[in-house]
């Protein structure tokens, strides 16, 4: 297969100044399709619901590093990551041994009671499942290779030139990786089989080119969040519940060596100088690290997963995080160049949909977004990204937000979207927005509309500047046109629960109306809440901005 694979590859590339080019996009879904019967085959008659995510994103990451590994044109870590999440995609919802969608009354069912309806008895099942079943092969293979990892691996590393290896693509050190492999297992008279070894090789690699045990967890596209608290204690967030995970790490100094290679990709540090920093991996998805002495039980790391789906208000119209109505009023705000702030608590969507909102910014418009650590996804040609710089050893040379909203002012923006408003740079935002450039975007930690617009004046306030409370309430109030608030609830569910206009001053308070908000009225046998997105029926009060781009009409039917 190799040979062919080979020849089928090389025949999609293209010559650019002399050297062999692959479109990304192109590259994979080849890779997918070719390796589609590979994985049904390492698959076949097993039960692929009871085989947890991680362990599948090393299975098929062995099938993946055998299939590429004499490929000229070797994947790139996130190419590789991107090319195993949709394998693991493909298997479980698309290919033929995928298991069936989960009937009316199973779905209704508690977890125990559709676990006990869809249990065969042992004396009914097939000898060889019953045989794997009380050998339970996985749970032992893990525990195996990490236990052989363990003590050959610093053998390993003596073996190989670590600083040359680095520079090496991943399918070539798995060669090399594989050959010193075999040898230290020989001497040390430890025996593993085949899978074995591939997920002991697969597991140096990610120590030494990825990030480890996480990298599973990655590749894993029903993970949202990664929260790693020191060695022993990682969490996932799948469908907005947190749950264990069988991960682990060696000791507080392999999270933190972790730790330091995810921020060394973006120039910056982690150590007892600066043990608090915020920064991104590769593929865009957002990390927080903090480590001892302020991290009592060990290094912490907060990972928000970026997601590879991308998200439009008519998705979320249709997974009913809001009603079609309010999905269309959102579009026509949008349009209709409102300064709109997303308020919303840690985890509840708000970035999600500033995203979403963003989608509806004109392509001839110039765009220039501000961040603490680069997450935002516009896909309009003309966008600028900007993003803060801490301090350095000496002290010197940060840049804040406040710093960078100052200067995207002379860089010409027609839109100014700031991924979370925190401080002083409130000021300059507000200013902006009063002084032509409407149409920004921004989000904003509060759990309720009239509880963003006090953060917003308590933030003036952090700026050092003394103004009467009217003089800041009649700045945000004039700079503000709407706040759209977006919260997580016990269900996992994020839904938009208010869409609140600022309507002006009256006397020494900030008038606002509800458009439309969500009402609670129970929960259903499946563990979700039930409720209804409901307009308020009032006229909007930007129905005069709608009207000069031609919207009124819609926006009103909507309401």
């Amino acid at each position: 297969m190799k040979g062919a694979t080979g020849n089928a590859r090389s025949a999609g590339t293209t010559q650019r100044g002399g050297a062999a080019t692959f479109g990304n996009a192109q590259r994979l879904a080849q890779y997918v399709e070719e390796l589609r019967p590979e994985v049904l085959s390492a698959f076949e008659g097993q039960n692929l619901a009871a085989i947890p995510r991680p362990e599948l994103a090393v299975r098929i990451g062995q099938i993946v590093t055998t299939a590429t590994e004499t490929d000229s044109q070797s994947l790139n870590l996130l190419d590789r990551r991107n090319l195993v999440a949709e394998l693991i995609k493909w298997l479980l919802f698309d290919s033929p041994l995928a298991p069936p969608p989960p009937s009316e009354t199973e779905a209704s069912m508690t977890p125990a009671a559709a676990a006990a309806l869809n249990e065969v008895p042992e004396s009914r099942q097939p000898r060889r499942e019953r045989n794997e079943a009380r050998n339970k092969p996985a749970v032992e293979v893990s525990a195996t290779v990490e236990r052989t990892k363990l003590k050959i691996e610093p053998t390993v590393m003596d073996r190989l030139d670590v600083s040359a290896a680095s520079q090496l693509p991943r399918d070539e050190l798995s060669l090399q990786l594989r050959e010193i492999v075999t040898e230290v297992l020989a001497e040390q008279n430890l025996r593993l089989n085949q899978i074995e070894q591939f997920s002991l090789v697969e597991l140096l690699l990610d120590d030494m080119l990825g990030l480890g045990p996480l990298e599973p967890l990655l590749a894993d596209e029903t993970v949202t969040d990664i929260l790693i608290n020191g060695p022993n204690q990682v969490y996932v967030e799948r469908k907005g519940k947190l749950d264990a995970t069988d991960v682990r790490f060696r000791d507080n100094d392999h999270v933190l060596n972790i730790a330091r290679r995810i921020v060394s990709i973006i120039g910056r540090r982690v150590d007892e100088t600066v043990p608090l920093v915020d920064a991104r991996l590769q593929d865009g998805s957002r990390v927080n690290i903090i480590i001892p002495p302020l991290a009592i039980d060990g290094p912490t790391i907060s990972i928000r997963k970026f997601s590879k789906k991308g998200i439009t208000l008519d998705l979320m119209a249709r997974q009913h995080n809001i009603s079609e109505a309010m999905g269309t009023v959102l579009k026509i705000a949008a349009r209709s160049r409102l300064n709109i702030l997303i308020s919303g608590g840690t985890g509840s969507g708000k970035t999600t949909l500033l995203n979403a909102m963003s989608q509806m910014i004109d392509e001839r418009e110039r765009i220039v977004t501000i961040e603490d650590a680069a997450e935002l996804q516009l896909q309009q040609p003309h966008v600028v990204r900007l993003e803060t710089r801490p301090a350095n050893l000496e002290g010197t040379g940060e840049i804040t937000m406040r710093d960078l909203v100052k200067n995207s002012l002379r860089m010409r923006p027609d839109r100014i979207i700031l991924g979370e408003v925190r401080g002083s740079e409130a000021v300059d935002m507000l200013q902006a927005m009063n002084t032509g450039h409407d149409g920004s975007l921004g989000t904003v930690h509060a759990n309720r509309p009239r509880e963003a617009l006090t953060r917003l004046e308590n933030m003036i306030g952090m700026a050092g500047i003394n103004l009467p409370a009217k003089a800041v309430r009649t700045q945000i109030a004039a700079a503000i046109d709407m706040i759209v608030q977006v919260s997580r609830m016990r269900d996992g569910m994020r839904r938009v629960t208010h869409i609140t206009e600022i309507i002006g001053m009256e006397g020494d308070i900030i008038t606002t109306q509800d458009l439309f908000t969500y009402e609670f009225e129970g929960e259903g046998l499946d563990g979700m809440l039930k409720g209804n997105f409901r307009s308020t029926g009032l006229r909007p009060h930007f129905a005069a901005n709608a009207a000069y781009f031609g919207l009124d009409r819609r926006l009103l039917e909507c309401m």
